[in-house]
């Protein structure tokens, strides 16, 4: 659980900070690459950590995922520029790949699958505690001491995590062959970079239709296809293909994607709209982003108490999905007066929808796959969630630029000094005039209205897959592990 609010707390902590960050470091245009560096390493390292931990044991590459982590974390802190910002939040992905994966693996080593959900619930009631404190922390070290604080403070807990795990985690190791596919995880890396950064590109530095978009997406798919070949050949696959055969997997695999793509429209970009349209300090935005976490902590402890209880789960991503997706829509409607009573509703809206699903597929996965495999599973449903949050960040970072650079070029009066570029990149936005400030607020707002509506889609696709998710009992204890 310290490990989680390890993890958890870095996901909503740096939130309140991005645009104070923009500005100090002169980046607004590469803000979206300050998370989705993050989640991309993130993500491509999870299932690797979930089958080494399934060879070697989870103990000691717990320990190793937290030491990566927090040498990011120092990295971060000093970075000078937004270019070496990108590049140490890379490297903290790559440690926070193995923290969130892996505590739901030990869990699922730990906790019979019937009382998996109530367990789950109270990691979830950390998840929940630090995305309500995130916020708030971020804000207030932000205005009080630096920024850079928001990373420095992941030095403390982390260093208590690796105490604690230490000498109070004890887990059994079971020796076997091993061989890891390091072909395998350089495709499947590759694969996801080129695509998100086609993603990333597309309508902004390059058009859809350019060269390099074309050759990052065959890339991307050529990739994959060599991915998929590799597996079927290795002897320890990272991503063991015949999981697939399984229809619970499968379908549950495909909402996390769909769920992290549609979750990160709120949780990131909130905050920057009551920063740079309301011009709210840091601490107040975090404040004002306690609605939303107030939802998700009470649906994520109700849900896992009542999936425990009832021993059922699928009802919950369908009413979930539909949740979100009816936040997202409530966001689309945002305005320059708009309420913050009315604010406030809307995203706790959002915060019930996320907090009703988001343990689920993980729980269905493990209640569906064989014990030897709980953390190539695990690890498999969170690379998915996580792949889904960076695509998600670069694709909802794009939309806001770019539709901002549209709105800014038809709103600003004329003869204006100002230009998108300056805007995009954060520089000098109080020193506006009356009128071009009006305008660079309006733009922004029509700007958020386009992402949120873009976001409503893959809300409700979600949906659409959550009928598909078959149930099945949850067991009341653990089922061996199948002979080799």
């Amino acid at each position: 659980m310290l490990v989680m609010l390890l993890a958890a707390l870095d996901q909503t902590i740096v939130a309140t900070a991005l645009p104070r960050i923009a500005t100090e470091l002169n980046g607004l245009n590469k803000l979206s690459w300050v998370a989705t560096a993050y989640l991309l390493t993130s993500a491509v390292t999870t299932p690797i950590y979930g089958k080494i931990s399934d060879l070697f044991g989870r103990k000691k590459i717990f320990q190793t995922a937290i030491g990566i982590f927090l040498v990011g974390s120092v990295l971060c802190g000093i970075a000078q520029n937004m270019d070496q910002l990108v590049a140490a939040r890379a490297l903290q992905g790559i440690g926070a790949g193995g923290l969130m994966s892996l505590v739901l693996a030990i869990v699922g080593d730990i906790i019979p699958p019937r009382q998996r959900g109530r367990y789950t619930g109270y990691f979830l009631a950390v998840f929940g505690v630090s995305s309500v404190i995130g916020p708030l922390l971020g804000g207030f070290l932000t205005e009080s001491l630096s920024w850079r604080w928001v990373f420095f403070v992941n030095l403390p807990l982390g260093i208590a995590a690796l105490s604690a795990v230490a000498s109070r985690l004890h887990l059994p190791v079971h020796r076997r062959e091993h061989q890891i596919d390091y072909l395998g995880a350089g495709l499947l890396s590759a694969s996801a970079i080129s695509l998100l950064l086609a993603t990333v590109w597309g309508g902004n530095n390059y058009a859809w239709s350019s060269r390099p978009i074309i050759a990052l997406l065959a890339g991307s798919i050529l990739l994959a296809l060599g991915f998929i070949m590799q597996e079927r050949r290795a002897k320890e696959p990272i991503i063991p293909l015949r999981l697939f055969k399984n229809d619970i997997f499968s379908v549950s695999i495909i909402l996390s994607l769909l769920s992290g793509i549609a979750m990160f429209a709120a949780i990131l970009y909130i905050p920057i709209y009551q920063q740079t349209v309301r011009g709210y300090s840091p601490t107040k935005s975090g404040l004002l982003m306690l609605p939303l976490m107030l939802g998700l902590l009470t649906a994520s402890i109700t849900v896992g108490r009542l999936t425990s209880k009832l021993g059922k789960y699928r009802i919950f991503p369908i009413i979930g999905t539909l949740i979100l997706s009816l936040g997202l829509w409530l966001f689309s409607h945002l305005t320059l007066t708009t309420s913050e009573v009315v604010i406030g509703l809307w995203m706790l809206v959002i915060g019930i929808g996320l907090g009703s699903f988001m343990q689920i597929m993980t729980l269905a996965i493990q209640n569906a796959v064989d014990r030897s495999e709980m953390g190539t599973a695990t690890s498999s449903a969170t690379f998915f969630r996580s792949l889904g949050s960076s695509f998600g960040g670069a694709i909802f970072g794009s939309i806001l630029i770019s539709r901002l650079t549209h709105y800014l070029a038809i709103s600003l009066p004329a003869g204006s000094q100002v230009s998108a570029k300056s805007i995009q990149r954060g520089g000098n936005l109080h020193k506006l005039s009356a009128a071009a400030a009006h305008s660079v607020q309006t733009s922004f707002v029509h700007a958020f209205h386009d992402m949120f509506l873009y976001a409503i889609p893959f809300a409700l696709l979600a949906f659409i897959v959550s009928l598909f998710l078959r149930e099945t009992p949850l067991r009341g204890h653990h089922e061996p592990v199948a002979a080799e």
